[in-house]
């Protein structure tokens, strides 16, 4: 192993001192002959959460952008037509069913438009006991199709039509063209389509300007959603408290009261779940390192249970848009290519995740079953300095006295690698910087304040390259993706990547109907990616969430796309 490999891991182990390392046993409970015990957390109606920072809106699909890095408590609150389980499964929610495609609940035109029916259940409420109504998701639709207030070309929404309402319980969509996920309205992620209470907005919608109305309190400390939780208190900068719905759709939830805390430090979270002042962490603050260091403690400290779900792409995009990048030599995709052969997501995976991360070249997750028609056509990236020299020197570079490679003229090529800041983000980056001048480029590593990573304009100008979670989709590097100043900075290819030939794929693919087709085009769509590399994933690392032994409900996921952690949070409870 190499001494930068070396050096990273005196940094874990370090981490892990500072935690506190327990027996060697993983037992969830305590062991014979074990030392004093702290007492067990005993069973409360207050469920206590980290959660990793503040979000700035609690809806679903929230007016005001912000990056899923700081794990918005989505399901807490919220309910939608359909939800998808650990496994990535589509199943109606709020709906009696999904429309069926090639019935009555989903027609196809000759024209290639669409209709689909919901029903919705019966004796919905929203959390302040009024109906909830079809009609509210018709007015949903008017707020969310208005490019002044939303993020309107962003499917489901930049694609429909018309959305109506023949009665309280229906609802009728119209397509402008084939769509293939017609029948998913919660993709997991922040765009999906929710309803909104028209009885406390509409008015609002009517007579304020869009950023008055993105501005009411409604989006925070006032909210009533249709979720398993309604909002009690907000605290900024502290936490929130909510109590159970009773009208919730699958069911009032078993625990009565939550209380959720903003801990972005993993070993304050660690200290208070071991304490027994916090009950559960949720997404984004632990690495696999200190869920490994709990399951030695937990033993001692009336037992736990850690969760490893490999569903989070990390990935660098890459800065091409001149007006923005620190070094034109980003902007020669042979350039890229040689970067993509400098980084060492293997050693990330190995020092960082313990192996519990699940290695990538492109978006789709390996353990998809399609994933070998995939493999087959791309290009594939490791870590590799022989291909890097070729490859930079085909593009007419060359490395200095100093090791770094240098244009003609001797001007040596420079940019930065950022992440937000965090340990596991900076020891991640530590990791690809280090590679990278081993490889022979010269490059910086830039931590972002959670202020700077949360503004979507200064997400979308860093100059060089970016570490980033999420942004698996393949709809974030269409054009209609690129953040700027015409549409408020929102969409998700913050690299500004411009690729017709992409966004035709993404049309085709996004049309088709055909199961196996699609497969073919999403083949066809991350070759393309792995040969203009906007984009280097790098593996779906492992979200660590960790339990009290008193809690008994929450579960590993298998998929990036489901809807979230607190997917059954209604049936979390006390053992």
């Amino acid at each position: 192993m190499r001494m930068s490999a070396m050096a990273l891991q005196l940094v874990v182990v370090t981490a892990i001192a500072l935690i506190g390392c327990g027996p060697s046993s993983t037992s969830g409970g305590p062991g014979p002959g074990a030392g004093p015990q702290a007492a067990a957390p005993k069973p409360q109606n207050a469920l206590v959460i980290a959660l990793r920072g503040e979000v700035p809106s609690l809806a679903a699909r929230p007016l005001v952008p912000f990056s899923m890095a700081l794990y918005p408590p989505l399901y807490l609150f919220n309910a939608m037509l359909d939800y998808r389980d650990e496994v990535g499964v589509t199943k109606p929610q709020l709906a009696e069913a999904l429309p069926q495609l090639n019935t009555d609940t989903w027609k196809v035109f000759p024209d290639n438009r669409m209709e689909t029916t919901y029903h919705l259940k019966p004796s919905l409420t929203w959390q302040d006991g009024t109906a909830l109504s079809a009609e509210d998701f018709v007015f949903a639709w008017s707020v969310y199709r208005n490019p002044q207030v939303s993020a309107s070309s962003t499917p489901p929404i930049g694609l429909m039509e018309s959305v109506t309402a023949p009665d309280d319980r229906t609802l009728v969509i119209q397509w402008k063209q084939t769509y293939p996920d017609a029948a998913i309205m919660n993709d997991g992620t922040l765009v999906g389509y929710q309803a909104l209470p028209r009885h406390l907005l509409q008015d609002s919608f009517r007579d304020l300007d869009p950023v008055a109305f993105s501005g009411l309190n409604f989006w925070t400390n006032e909210y009533i959603g249709l979720g398993p939780y309604r909002l009690d208190r907000w605290d900024p900068g502290v936490g929130m408290t909510g109590r159970a719905f009773d009208g919730y759709v699958l069911g009032k939830p078993k625990i009565d009261r939550i209380e959720v805390r903003f801990i972005s430090d993993p070993q304050t979270a660690v200290a208070n779940l071991l304490s027994g002042d916090a009950h559960f962490i949720s997404d984004f603050i632990l690495t696999v390192t200190e869920g490994q260091t709990l399951e030695k403690e937990f033993p001692q400290r009336g037992g736990g249970t850690v969760l490893y779900s490999p569903v989070s792409l990390r990935a660098s995009v890459i800065q091409v848009r001149p007006d923005y990048v620190e070094d034109p030599a980003l902007l020669d995709v042979r350039v890229r290519r040689a970067v993509a052969f400098g980084i060492d997501s293997a050693l990330a995976v190995e020092v960082l995740s313990a192996g519990k991360a699940v290695p990538t070249n492109t978006l789709t997750t390996p353990r998809a079953p399609f994933y070998p028609e995939i493999e087959k056509i791309i290009q594939k990236y490791s870590y590799d300095p022989r291909r890097v020299q070729q490859t930079m020197e085909e593009a007419g570079y060359a490395k200095g006295a100093d090791g770094f490679f240098t244009r003609p003229n001797g001007q040596g090529v420079r940019f930065s690698v950022a992440s937000s800041a965090g340990p596991k983000n900076e020891s991640e980056v530590a990791t690809y910087v280090d590679s990278l001048k081993g490889a022979g480029f010269d490059v910086s590593q830039r931590i972002l304040p959670a202020a700077q990573i949360a503004d979507p304009e200064q997400r979308a100008t860093l100059p060089g390259l970016q570490v980033r979670g999420g942004g698996y989709q393949i709809l974030t590097y269409t054009s209609d993706q690129i953040p700027g100043p015409n549409n408020r900075w929102r969409g998700e290819n913050r690299g500004g990547w411009n690729s017709p030939a992409y966004d035709r794929l993404y049309e085709a693919y996004s049309t088709t109907l055909s199961t196996q087709e699609r497969v073919g085009q999403l083949a066809q769509i991350e070759k393309l990616l792995t040969e203009e590399v906007p984009v280097i994933p790098h593996f779906f690392n492992a979200e660590v969430n960790a339990q009290v032994a008193a809690l008994k409900g929450p579960i590993a996921r298998q998929a990036p796309d489901t809807s979230g952690t607190f997917l059954y949070v209604h049936t979390w409870e006390w053992q």
